[in-house]
């Protein structure tokens, strides 16, 4: 971790008391940081976990933040990494994107005793969008049931994916080329192994926790040399089957980045290449880059997403087989109308990776999340994304006025599952159903079903789930 951030031991304290009265000031290894409260949680938002990845730190590995004098306010969010928003995203950006955005936020219970178990959110979006400021990503819920949430930015699109020759050949830092928004996620980490104490956490109980490319996220810090050691547990919600990494290795990159310097007029061999990429205006380096963009591409591919190099992140699905992981507890799953279908990388990945890590002896418990919000269509099952805010508790939050009491009953029940795997290990207390491990019965699932339930039993989709598997050949 030094190459990503160099710091020295720092002895770290919370100032002030648990009074929900008077927010707390945290003594991190930059400064100090002043919280608020609001009811029976402490916050701290807007905290810089690295410095600002602009100018000559555009693609770069993170690099330590810059200390400050006195006590930093950071009662607000910093700004979501610089991206255009996509209008159908299902948790909108709550800041203007910036470049200057490597920033996280940390909730916990205002009354607590010893060091609290830590859950780190990484959010989605493609790897294009998407940011830790949407209302929905809110940790409040959980805190309030006894855990430390952490959530935090990363870079996206070409500020988080970028290979171009000039960069190979400065190497700045030392091979670690390309892949800088997983660098961002690794170097937020080791951040909470160093600091997280000053907020009441425990560095030794972190669990991660990702949806979509979080997810997919989540399934390379597992496998990545480079992430041993900063975590504990870890949660892949539809977080596809091992293959997420598109661009499959550094000359594909690399060959993208090219095309997209020739974009610009920016030649591979210019030997000002890497100055003149770093002045463009961040406007610019998106280039209408988003989701919709993504999927509907126009004339040449200019955008890479993460790839394997060996060391930041490696071929997951290869790693899983061979064993080379991080034999961590887990949690997998997916949505009912999912990407794909039944048969696609989220529904039937998350069967297919559940057995196989569950193979090699680490705890895995699989879920499939058939509820629909009542305020919605009920007929074609639960779309992307929508269980996220019943694992935060924040479906009241994302449905308003027209939350319902089952919706409320469905975000207590799975949230309580979360929480409880956050502090044991395991998702399973007092007053739920019970949810074996996926090596008990794995033709069996936990289904968060559509009658507001959670249900345990045979999946109905097993078979359908071992034809579309059989057919890939995998």
């Amino acid at each position: 971790m030094s190459r990503l951030i160099i710091a020295a031991a720092v002895s770290l304290t919370v100032a002030g008391t648990a009074d929900a009265e008077a927010p707390l000031v945290a003594a991190v290894e930059s400064g100090k940081l002043q919280g608020t409260a609001e009811g029976q949680v402490l916050s701290w938002k807007g905290i810089p976990f690295a410095a600002p990845p602009v100018g000559d730190l555009r693609w770069r590995a993170p690099q330590p933040v810059a200390p400050w004098s006195g006590v930093r306010m950071a009662d607000a969010y910093g700004h979501d990494c610089m991206q255009k928003p996509f209008d159908g995203d299902a948790a909108p950006l709550g800041t203007p994107p910036a470049e200057d955005c490597l920033y996280a936020n940390v909730w916990r219970p205002a009354q607590a005793q010893g060091k609290l178990p830590v859950v780190v959110w990484i959010y989605g979006g493609g790897f294009v969008n998407g940011g830790a400021s949407p209302p929905t990503y809110s940790g409040a819920q959980l805190a309030k049931q006894g855990v430390l949430f952490f959530s935090f930015n990363y870079c996206v699109g070409r500020f988080g994916t970028f290979a171009h020759p000039a960069l190979i050949r400065a190497d700045e830092d030392h091979g670690l080329i390309g892949n800088y928004g997983f660098l961002d996620q690794i170097a937020a980490l080791a951040w909470v192994q160093r600091n997280i104490e000053a907020f009441g956490g425990d560095p030794e109980n972190v669990t991660i926790i990702g949806e979509s490319a979080g997810g997919m996220s989540v399934h390379n810090l597992v496998t990545s040399p480079m992430a041993e050691g900063l975590f504990e547990k870890a949660v892949a919600m539809s977080g596809s089957n091992g293959t997420a990494l598109s661009t499959p290795d550094l000359a594909s990159a690399e060959a993208v980045s090219v095309a997209f310097g020739q974009s610009k007029g920016i030649a591979a061999d210019d030997p000002e290449a890497l100055a003149k990429l770093r002045a463009l205006p961040a406007d610019e380096v998106v280039d209408g880059l988003n989701l919709m963009a993504l999927f509907m591409p126009k004339g040449p591919v200019t955008f890479a997403s993460p790839f394997s190099d060996g060391r930041i992140a490696v071929d997951q699905r290869a790693a899983y087989k061979a064993g080379k992981f991080d034999h961590v507890p887990m949690i997998i799953g997916a949505t009912s109308d999912d990407i794909g279908g039944i048969g696609g990388g989220m529904i039937a990945g998350a069967r297919e990776l559940s057995g196989i890590i569950s193979q090699h002896g680490a705890p895995v418990w699989e879920y499939r999340f058939s509820y629909v919000a009542s305020s919605l269509e009920q007929g074609k099952g639960a779309g992307h994304a929508s269980d996220i805010p019943y694992f935060f508790d924040t479906q009241a939050v994302k449905y308003a006025a027209e939350t319902s009491a089952r919706d409320d009953a469905m975000g207590r029940t799975i949230s309580a599952y979360m929480v409880n795997f956050a502090k044991t290990g395991d998702p399973n207390g007092a007053g739920l159903p019970q949810w074996p491990q996926q090596k008990a019965d794995p033709a069996a699932i936990m289904d968060f079903a559509p009658d507001g339930t959670a249900q345990y039993g045979p999946d109905p989709w097993r078979d359908q789930i071992e034809d579309a598997l059989a057919a890939s050949g995998n």
